[in-house]
Order: C-alpha cells, then structure tokens, then sequence
C-alpha cells in the first residue's frame, strides 16, 4: 500500500534536484489535515476535477462554438490535452507531475464563455471595476466561488497550484501577479511547463479543428517550414493514408518535434544556468523552460499564419463580435435590474459589489447556458 509518506519518499529518490517536491509546499490558506494515500498535489488535482468550474468547460469555447459540431475542441478537451502534453514533458524532465497535471487542469478554470472573446467583453465592461483576467478568475473560482467545504470558501488549494493559476502566461495571457503569491519570482519549472504545453496544444489542435472546418485549407500550410518537414516525414512511409489520417499523423509529428527539442533546450538552460534548487528557478532572469530560437522562429512563423487565415476569418470574427454583444446586453441588463439574478448572487451583492457579482454569474456561464440565458430574457416568447 502506497502511502503519502512513500509518495515523498519517491518523489526525493527519482525526481530532479531543481523539481518542486510535494513535501516541500508552501500549504494551504485554512489548515487541513493531509490525506493519507495522497500527496498534496493529487489532492489538488481531484478537487479540480471534482469541481463545478472544471465541468462547465465542456461546454466553453475554444475557437469553434460548441454548437457548430461535436468533433471541435471544447475549453475541456483543450485542457485534457495540455495536461497529457505537460506531463509528458514533466515526466522527460524528471519534474513532479502531480503539480504539473494540477496546475494544467485549472490553468483554464476561470475562462468565461466563448473563449477570448468573452474574456475581451468582460475586461471592457469592468475597467473601472476591478477588470477581468482568467487566470485572476480562476483563483476567485478555486479560493472563493466553489462550494464544497464546510470549513472553509473554494478548494483551498496548496500555493504551489494557485502560484501557477496566477502566474500562468502565454501569447494570450499577461496576468496581473498577486502580491501573496511573490510577483518577482519566476514559478518553478512545473509551472513553466504548463505555459508551454498550452501554446502546443492550442497551437496544434487549432490546425487540425481549421482544416476540418474548411477555415484552413493545406495550402495556407505549405510554405511553413514545420508543416512541410512533417509533411515530408509522412511522405517517406510508403503506406497510403486518407486526408483525414495523414493531417492526424501530421499533428502528431508536429507535437512530438516540439515537445523533442522545448526538452532537449530547456535541459541545456538548467545546465548552462547551472541550476540544482527551485530557489535557483525561482531567482532566475528569464524562464527555464523554452525551446530553441530555431524552433521558436518557426513556430512564430506558425502562429502568424493561424492568426491571418483562422482567427481572423470572417467566420470566427462574426462569432466572436456576437458573443460580444450577447454578454454586454446580458450584462446591462442585470446591471439595471439585479433581481434578475438567481437569488444565491444577489446574496453576494454586499460582499463582492454589484459588478463583480455579475461578472463572476456571466464568466462561470457556458457558452449554452449564455445563450439561453439571452433567449430567456430577450425573446418574448421563451420561457423565463
């Protein structure tokens, strides 16, 4: 039987001097006793899963609506593949891998409905207010807005997993750092990890959800130098595949040739640093964590072409201009009459401001329940 202390014990045998060992944690806002059979950072992880916020992504946007198909990702498989890929990465680099699936399980925990363009409504909707962040929002969600304990507000997380929710960062997150949670100090390893592994997988299921939408099509991909290496991978087999198992099989090379060289360049980093702590990781310049300015420039390359041909198609820019309007009117109208607020939000309405209650109602929404919530309010005809 596999105890806590075992769990340890392991963790200080097998994992890398500079890693993040679970027994090593700063704690926990209220003070519990730990359970046995886990270590700090699978408890972490089974609250998120086990949370309310955590089931709603299903149902959030990545880049495609969830209504436009089932084969699209959603805010919820976007995050089951950044923490496989994170771990995987983790697991290279003899890093904790309970700490990194944690973190990559709530890095999206406080995304609102419609992926950034419901985040973009609701930081201009609450400039004089306090603004909106999703990764500021996700630590209200597990410190305060989830209610599963008697003894204490949200999951009470160990500061290690909110560290990484607050300083999670990537193209499209820049959050604000919270002064508990030592601003100055870059994250451990395990954390940079996950900010990685995010652009990844975003990066490469975005191309496979585009091609399959018709929003992509190949030949916007062929004069990028990652595509047409993987392409040529392909080629070599002699094997005839379908479209649909040859761009499958593309992805899959292009996630391995990046995960290939983040580990072999990040390994050089820690060495050439000459890292042996997190106290070190912590203290450092710059991050750790990176791929090679080879790769980087490619995957530049890369993004800039999914920026011109997918996410600013006319497609995604009406959806996303829609959603806009949805959330401001939906907003405005709770704003101007709160008793149009389930009663268990109007009870925060002291504590939180008027604002803030409504942000955190419309941000917890799913991308369904938003637009359902608007028919309920806008359409005389539907049932309220």
């Amino acid at each position: 039987m596999l105890t806590r202390g075992d769990i340890e014990e392991r963790e200080y045998k097998y994992l890398a001097p500079y890693a993040m060992h679970s027994k090593d944690t700063k704690g926990r806002v209220y003070r519990e006793k730990e359970p046995t059979y886990r270590s700090c950072y699978q408890r972490d992880r089974d609250r998120v899963v086990h949370s309310a916020a955590f089931r709603k992504l299903e149902y959030k946007t990545q880049v495609f609506v969830n209504h436009e198909g089932d084969y699209y990702r959603t805010r919820l498989t976007h995050t089951l593949e950044v923490s496989q890929i994170a771990r995987s990465i983790a697991r290279e680099m003899r890093l904790n891998e309970d700490l990194v699936e944690a973190i990559a399980l709530s890095h999206d925990i406080g995304h609102p409905p419609f992926g950034h363009a419901g985040e973009d409504v609701l930081g201009v909707l609450m400039k004089d207010r306090g603004g909106f962040d999703h990764n500021l929002q996700g630590l209200r969600v597990v410190d305060e807005l989830e209610e599963k304990y008697p003894d204490f507000p949200g999951l009470n997380l160990s500061w290690e997993v909110r560290e990484g929710i607050n300083k999670h960062t990537t193209m499209f997150d820049k959050p604000e750092r919270l002064i508990e949670l030592e601003p100055k100090l870059f994250p451990p390893l395990e954390t940079q990890i996950v900010d990685v592994a995010d652009e990844i997988a975003y990066d490469n299921h975005d191309i496979d959800d585009g091609l399959t939408s018709g929003l992509l099509n190949e030949d916007q991909l062929s004069g990028l130098e990652l595509w047409k290496t993987a392409l040529s991978d392909i080629k070599k087999k002699t094997i005839k595949l379908s479209d649909k198992m040859r761009r499958y099989q593309i992805i899959r090379i292009l996630i391995d040739k990046q995960i290939k060289d983040l580990v072999e360049n990040s390994e050089k980093n820690i060495k050439d640093a000459g890292i042996k702590d997190v106290a070190q990781v912590r203290a450092h310049k710059k991050k750790l964590i990176s791929f090679s300015k080879s790769m980087q420039t490619k995957r530049t390359r890369f993004r800039h072409s999914l920026i011109e041909n997918l996410y600013k198609n006319f497609r995604v820019v009406r959806m996303s201009d829609k959603a806009k309007r949805f959330i401001t009117e939906l907003f405005d109208v709770y704003l101007d009459k709160p008793e149009q607020l389930p009663p268990s939000y109007q009870e925060n309405i002291s504590k939180y401001g008027l604002h803030r209650v409504i942000c955190d109602y419309i941000a917890g929404m799913t991308d369904r329940y938003a637009l359902n919530e608007y028919k309920k309010l806008f359409d005389p005809y539907e049932r309220v």
